[in-house]
């Protein structure tokens, strides 16, 4: 059986093509894809063919951020049965290797996660029809919300870890820098964590809107002057108990480090490569500087947060289009000023 796919083989060459469906074992289920979001290593993948030393070597499926309908089930499978709506973890550590079995399983040796190419041979994704999975992949999202709202299962569960590396938020100041969808989740999910004050930054009024529809109590467009240099931030040694990077890029952590109060912390989630850290102001201010890295137990925290409309995602999701319309997604999804999360159905 075939099932239509979006298979990308280089850079700007994405097609729908028609790919093989697995045989489903004892431990498996046949899911159905509703909806799937476009993440921005999709992007990445599609607009340059991979992203630093990463680069697709060959036809890779892409697609990790997904949600759709289970059509069959294997012999032993208990956890969902043929007509339940569910979120699909990209994620399926080994369960086998040291970190896996220290409950690290973000960390693990021999990781299988949807749509990569960082092994060879590549790790297919889910931006399809049909594909097959393991059984505790599968979590139940109910009947109340759409599958594109339980699509964001995935990028909620990386704003999640991301507060969760934090430590406590009750009542703190909390500084979110870059409120593109996983700033924005992470906006969400520092309120649910009870933080009493929750300052976006962006350089885009389009996305800060976003931003406050997700609970921001503040945003703060930092394309203009003073920014996070304001005196309000940087008196006394610094404003925030906790700021959560989500842009990567070089100057804006310098930027954070004077608005951090002393033995504030740092939780850097965006990566873009090598960023100069100006040392000095870590040591002298004793800030605790972390890193946050994917997920684990936070997808069945996100499903369920979802699935009882604790958080509402559905302010990101700015576009939805058919998967014969991909390229033209992927095209708009690019679009940064006016887009968040844009969706595909199959």
């Amino acid at each position: 059986m075939d099932a239509l796919a979006c298979v990308l083989h280089a850079e700007k060459d994405l097609r729908i093509e028609n790919v093989p469906v697995a045989e489903m074992a004892d431990n498996q289920v046949l899911v159905r894809i509703g909806a799937g979001g476009i993440c921005g290593s999709d992007l990445h993948y599609y607009l340059h063919g991979g992203f630093g030393v990463v680069r697709v070597k060959q036809p890779i499926v892409l697609g990790h951020e997904v949600a759709g309908t289970v059509e069959a089930v294997g012999s032993k499978v208990t956890r969902v049965k043929p007509g339940d709506r569910i979120a699909l973890n990209p994620s399926r550590p080994c369960g086998k290797c040291k970190f896996c079995q220290a409950g690290e399983q973000q960390h693990c040796l021999d990781m299988w996660f949807y749509g990569s190419a960082m092994r060879m041979p590549h790790s297919q994704g889910a931006f399809r029809e049909l594909i097959v999975a393991e059984e505790a992949q599968c979590e139940p999202v109910g009947d109340t919300v759409s599958l594109g709202e339980a699509a964001c299962c995935e990028p909620l569960s990386v704003a999640l870890h991301a507060v969760q590396q934090a430590g406590s938020l009750t009542g703190k100041r909390v500084l979110v820098t870059g409120t593109g969808p996983i700033g924005a989740l992470v906006v969400a999910a520092a309120r649910y964590a009870g933080a009493l004050e929750v300052v976006a930054t962006d350089l885009h009024d389009a996305v800060l809107a976003k931003a406050a529809a997700m609970g921001a109590t503040r945003t703060l467009n930092v394309s203009q002057e003073p920014g996070l240099r304001a005196e309000e931030f940087t008196a006394d040694k610094g404003y925030f108990d906790v700021a959560i990077e989500c842009t990567g890029a070089a100057p804006v952590i310098k930027d954070v480090i004077p608005a951090v109060r002393p033995r504030g912390t740092i939780i850097q989630v965006g990566v873009g490569g090598e960023v100069s850290v100006p040392m000095n102001a870590i040591v002298g201010k004793e800030i605790r500087l972390v890193g946050s890295f994917r997920f684990h137990g936070d997808y069945a925290l996100a499903a369920r947060l979802i699935k009882e409309g604790r958080i509402n995602v559905k302010p990101i999701i700015t576009a939805t289009l058919p998967i014969g319309r991909a390229v033209e997604a992927f095209e708009l999804a690019a679009d940064r000023r006016s887009q968040m999360k844009v969706q595909l159905t199959f």
